[in-house]
């Protein structure tokens, strides 16, 4: 980096007369770009190198506000770092596959996968893609997996070259040529090599269990990718019936059980108590049968059974509910299942139903939707007077998946998993402990990581039900009936990766055997999004690929995402890491807040209430939209709020102006504007300097603690009281004062100016560039971070130093006498005749020595000072003309 105040590779001034924010983005994005700004030096030691896991946006149809909102937070630090003096590794993904991809070009194309179709080599597009309405007339086209994962790749090329284009409009100090999207060849591999290592180290395990499922998407659904939803529903009792010579602590030979599932009651397996609940616990060890379909079923204590809920005894269906399951589990019982992956009653009756009436009532449900289900099995109930009463409206939480549109249910499937902690608490432990290794701004943030783990009551299914995403690298021998050994997976050699086990033969065989006995059978899953962008550091900073970047940038410094997916992308990371490098994957968190709406509610393209941001990057300009960002605090939600944005642009131009005062002086030479420290004797530039000292202190630890927003806010205070009183003070001085005295003026400012402009190049990147270039060779952005020392330094005469107060109370001074003119309505600019101004004995004394910049501001003729308590004037103006 070049000494940023030295003048010997500076051009000559060229300052424009009427300086504008507009055209600014795209002029030095493209100067950026050829010079190689932002370009990362491999060449550095890792100690000189800080490398950031830039969250790969989902490629899903556009970028929201909440995208500019926290890309802008990392760019910060970004800019910091550079500028601090490490090399900078920022890298950008594209988190393309998964099922917002696939939603998405099932809208725009009007198509629907169907894997059994054959690759058309032929398919084109649809001529309507887009249309809404025409795909809605002519409905949707069956194509086969290939066909459809083409158009996924087709749609995602578009979205992302969309992407770039607004992030470096934005000011996104990115090296382009640092990317990746999570389902590109180099991605795929990653992802499957770890896959395959956590399977070699019995990291990964298949099983057949209950799972959540979503029946719109058919697919299996992860523990972090539920959401709870508010419902209305309502509470049906249902009597069950007592063995002959028993009876319930009413009297009655009714067991009445409240449940919001009555269409699943001819899953149930089982009833529960608590085992401290009195009125059940004569029933424990005994068996009731169930209402209309006549099984007997056992009576069961649990410790999660809730006395206040219902009438404090529960049906356990398989499976209503996650808690169905853990008493499932936990004891021991059967499995009835009748739901199955369509969200639809199973046509064939479960095990243990028997009776003609039973079965005759189960005909009437089988096929029927759950909502159908459930209304059929009440009227069904009235018929055989087993209701009791009338269904209880209620409203109740109800699990969704996040993407989702439809309750989820639990069906039995064989599913992956990978070990996260959930049932291994030797794990749970050491990966809670990962969380002490990384820093966490806010650190308040690290509770939410770990209370995540200690609630963990599974481990993590990776494995989807979909079409465009990364295959699962595993094939199944078949026996001699043709069905799949899955105890014995075929697996690949790393080498060969990628594979896609539905197009390529297993090892060791050949297509031919495909779907055979004695064969081969692909496993037709895709990992689940996260179990690939779990791998960003490794893959951004090229494992197994790039063994020389890798060892330059991993483990990585910071991980920058919004704190809603700690659950999801942070832990899951922190799991792959700890699986294959036994280390944190980065040594700080930043975690940023949410956008609000004017309602304080979530702004989220699924609510509809986002805010497209290249409207507000044309209106506002990117600096102002990247100023309303930054002073989001970390870890903080904010409200969206263009009026802040209005006060960005305000703020830009004001920098603008105040640079081109500050370098107005000696640029008739056509020679460069020098800065020298020497220069500045003047009492006022030199307090001035010292209050810029503890600037720069303020500002640097700040952002050393990640909080950019301090950072931003202390710069911004600090420099409009430099231009709202030190200009005003020096002005004259500067313009018409003796030669030291201009000097003086005229360095300390050039000395301030170029300091502002680095403190705040992170935040408004376009406009400090633009009025670096015009006195300064070089980027700002490439320049030493400043340091409050040579400021000091600058501020020392002769080993003499200057009260820093000085400044604030020559401003003082100025503003009470200006308070008289704004009094009585008159300018600025008339001039003052007579003035008195009294002050404390310590304020005259520092006053002093600076009195006729203030008089001179004031445009005094003199000033009289007075002893007294407190600051005070006494005015008297020129008569006002006519």
């Amino acid at each position: 980096m070049s000494h940023p105040d030295s003048s010997a590779d500076a051009p000559a001034p060229t300052i424009p007369d009427r300086p504008g924010l507009e055209g600014l983005e795209d002029r030095w994005d493209a100067t950026w770009e050829e010079q190689g700004t932002y370009r990362f030096d491999r060449t550095k030691a890792r100690a000189d190198v800080f490398s950031i896991d830039t969250p790969p946006p989902t490629v899903s149809g556009s970028l929201h506000v909440g995208h500019v909102f926290s890309y802008t937070h990392t760019d910060t630090i970004a800019r910091y770092q550079r500028m601090a003096g490490r090399e900078v590794f920022y890298p950008m993904g594209w988190d393309d596959n998964g099922l917002p991809t696939e939603r998405r070009v099932q809208n725009y194309f009007g198509v629907r996968c169907e894997p059994s179709m054959p690759y058309d080599p032929d398919f084109a597009a649809p001529d309507d893609a887009g249309d809404p309405k025409a795909i809605k007339k002519r409905g949707d086209v069956a194509i086969s997996r290939r066909n459809f994962i083409d158009l996924c790749h087709v749609l995602t090329a578009e979205d992302e070259q969309a992407f770039e284009a607004l992030f470096r409009r934005l000011g996104l100090s990115v090296d382009w040529n640092q990317h990746y999207a999570t389902i590109d060849e180099r991605c795929q591999r990653a992802s499957q090599r770890a896959f395959l290592r956590n399977l070699a180290r019995g990291e990964a395990y298949q099983i057949e269990a209950p799972s959540l499922w979503d029946v719109t998407h058919r697919t299996a659904v992860a523990q972090a990718e539920l959401e709870d939803r508010e419902r209305p529903g309502a509470y049906h009792r249902l009597a069950f019936h007592l063995p002959a010579g028993t009876s319930a602590s009413d009297g009655s030979n009714d067991l009445h059980i409240a449940t919001t599932r009555p269409e699943l009651l001819a899953a149930c397996v089982a009833l529960v108590a608590h085992p401290d609940d009195e009125r059940y616990q004569p029933l424990f060890g005994t068996t009731v049968t169930t209402p209309v379909f006549g099984v007997e079923v056992p009576v069961l204590a649990h410790e999660l059974a809730d006395p206040e809920k219902g009438t404090g005894i529960a049906m356990i269906c398989t499976f209503g509910d996650t808690t169905d399951v853990i008493w499932w589990r936990e004891l021991d019982l059967d499995v009835r299942a009748i739901i199955n992956r369509a969200g639809r009653v199973n046509p064939e009756p479960p095990q243990g139903i028997g009776s003609e009436a039973g079965l005759a009532a189960y005909a009437r449900l089988a096929g029927k939707t759950i909502f159908s289900a459930q209304a059929e099995m009440v009227e069904i109930l009235r018929e055989t007077q087993e209701l009791v009463g009338e269904p209880e409206a209620i409203t109740h939480q109800v699990k969704f998946f996040e993407k989702g549109d439809k309750p989820l249910e639990i069906v039995t499937s064989r599913q992956w998993y990978i070990r996260n902690g959930g049932r291994d608490t030797d794990l749970r432990t050491a990966l809670i402990a990962r969380g002490d290794q990384m820093a966490w701004h806010p650190p308040y943030m690290q509770t939410r990581y770990t209370n995540w783990i200690d609630g963990l009551n599974g481990d993590w299914l990776i494995s989807r039900q979909r079409f465009f995403g990364v295959p699962l690298p595993l094939w199944y021998p078949l026996d001699e009936d043709g069905e799949p050994i899955h105890d014995t997976p075929i697996v690949p050699a790393e080498a060969d990766l990628p594979v896609d086990p539905s197009s390529d033969p297993a090892p060791g065989y050949n297509e031919s055997q495909r779907g055979r006995p004695g064969g081969f059978a692909g496993d037709t899953d895709v990992m689940d999004t996260w179990a690939t962008s779990s791998l960003s550091p490794q893959i951004a900073c090229g494992w197994e690929e790039d063994n020389d970047l890798f060892a330059r940038t991993y483990p990585m410094d910071l991980r920058p995402q919004a704190h809603d997916i700690i659950r999801t992308w942070l832990f899951s990371t922190a799991v792959r890491s700890h699986f294959e490098a036994d280390t944190a994957p980065w040594g700080h968190c930043a975690l940023s807040g949410w956008i609000l709406d004017p309602d304080r509610k979530k702004m989220s393209k699924s609510k509809g209430n986002v805010v497209t941001p290249l409207d507000l990057l044309d209106k506002h300009g990117s600096d102002a939209v990247r100023y309303w960002a930054a002073n989001g605090r970390p870890g903080t939600d904010t409200a969206f709020d263009d009026g802040q944005m209005k006060n960005g642009r305000r703020l830009a131009i004001k920098i603008m102006n105040a640079s081109r005062f500050a370098l107005g002086f000696g640029t008739d030479s056509g020679t460069p504007l020098a800065v020298d420290p020497e220069a500045i004797t003047d009492p006022l530039d030199r307090a001035m300097l010292l209050g810029l000292a503890g600037l720069v202190d303020e500002a640097t630890q700040a952002f050393d603690g990640f909080d950019y927003a301090r950072a931003l806010e202390r710069t911004e205070a600090w420099f409009w009281t430099f231009t709202d009183d030190h200009v005003e003070l020096v002005k004259s001085r500067a313009y018409e004062g003796d030669e030291a005295g201009a000097e003086s003026a005229r360095h300390a400012l050039r000395l301030a100016l170029s300091t502002l402009l680095r403190l705040f190049a992170p935040f408004l990147p376009f406009v400090t560039e633009e009025v670096w270039s015009w006195w300064r060779g070089g980027s700002v952005h490439r320049q030493a971070w400043p340091t409050s020392d040579k400021l000091r330094d600058a501020a020392t005469v002769d080993g003499e130093h200057v009260d820093p107060t000085t400044a604030a109370v020559a401003a003082a001074a100025l503003a009470e006498i200006r308070r008289h003119k704004t009094t009585e309505k008159r300018s600025l600019a008339t001039p003052v005749t007579a003035c008195t101004l009294t002050d404390t004995a310590e304020r005259l004394a520092l006053l002093r020595p600076v009195l006729g910049d203030v008089t001179a501001a004031a445009r005094a003729t003199g000033i009289d000072l007075v002893e007294g308590d407190a600051l005070s004037a006494e005015v008297t103006l020129e008569p006002a003309a006519g």
